[in-house]
């Protein structure tokens, strides 16, 4: 007989979710200093196109964090979930 494992409250998955998104917010800042943009640049404004880029990516996750945040709050029947 198969064992089925039932879903996690969604709550509780949206803020599981929101922890992985600031552990990859923290992931994607120090990217931003990564030695390669000590390096010798291969084209202009290679480095500022990168880091703009960087900076896009880490915007989104803030956007997608709070989106989950957004969820939970709607969940609740429009309580704020903050500051967990």
């Amino acid at each position: 007989m198969a064992v089925t494992i039932p879903p996690k409250d969604f709550k509780e998955r949206c803020f599981e979710l929101r922890g992985l998104i600031k552990d990859l917010k923290l992931n994607t800042e120090a990217l931003a200093l990564h030695p390669v943009f000590s390096e010798e640049q291969s084209c202009p404004y290679q480095h500022s196109e990168m880091k703009a880029n960087v900076k896009l990516a880490y915007r989104h996750l803030e956007d997608a964090r709070m989106r989950f945040g957004k969820a939970v709050q709607a969940y609740d029947g429009g309580t704020s979930c903050y500051p967990r």
